[in-house]
């Protein structure tokens, strides 16, 4: 058809930002989080270490500059619309959509300022834990092994992603260390 070339579209997300978002989501689901540490399996537990995960890529890509910029708001975006449609398999309609996908961009960015103070302060983990326990854990009793895993997590995975090369991740290229298990411990 004539008009064909005209009304074809390209996929909403590169290839690449496709892969590097669902390493992120992959990682970010593994078991050993919800069964060895305590966090919560639940829509707000995925939704947590998503972000979390989330916080550690965009960290490592700001880092890139300009040419990383429109690949890291691909990968936002992407994200956010990933949640847009599990929230409406849920049941959640427009409406609730409305009022939700605000407040988790606010929560992200919230979370952000949270683990980047955590991870400044020289303090023994006690602020970057503070954070996990308020943002990950919402505050639900949680040992203190699983806040100082999950502390010693975040700062390992960061160290990790930092020494990986930008033009890795904007080919959609990401190994993360493997999760915390209790039974890798044993």
């Amino acid at each position: 058809m004539i008009f064909s070339k005209f009304f074809k579209t390209k996929p909403a997300f590169s290839e690449e930002v496709q892969a590097l978002y669902t390493a992120m989501v992959q990682q970010a689901r593994q078991p050993a989080f919800y069964a060895d540490y305590e966090v919560a399996d639940t829509v707000e537990g995925r939704f947590d270490m998503i972000l979390m995960h989330a916080f550690i890529l965009m960290r490592k890509l700001k880092t890139g500059g300009e040419p990383t910029e429109e690949f890291s708001q691909s990968l936002w975006d992407l994200m956010f619309a990933d949640m847009d449609l599990n929230l409406r398999e849920l049941g959640v309609g427009d409406m609730g959509l409305a009022r939700r996908v605000p407040k988790m961009a606010e929560a992200f960015y919230g979370r952000v300022i949270a683990y980047e103070e955590g991870l400044e302060a020289d303090d023994n983990n006690e602020k970057l834990k503070s954070a996990l326990d308020r943002n990950l854990y919402r505050k639900t009793p949680v040992s203190d092994e699983s806040l100082d895993v999950l502390a010693k997590y975040l700062r390992d995975q960061i160290a990790h992603v930092d020494q990986i090369a930008i033009e890795q991740l904007l080919k959609g290229q990401i190994d993360f260390i493997t999760a915390p298990s209790k039974e890798n411990d044993a």
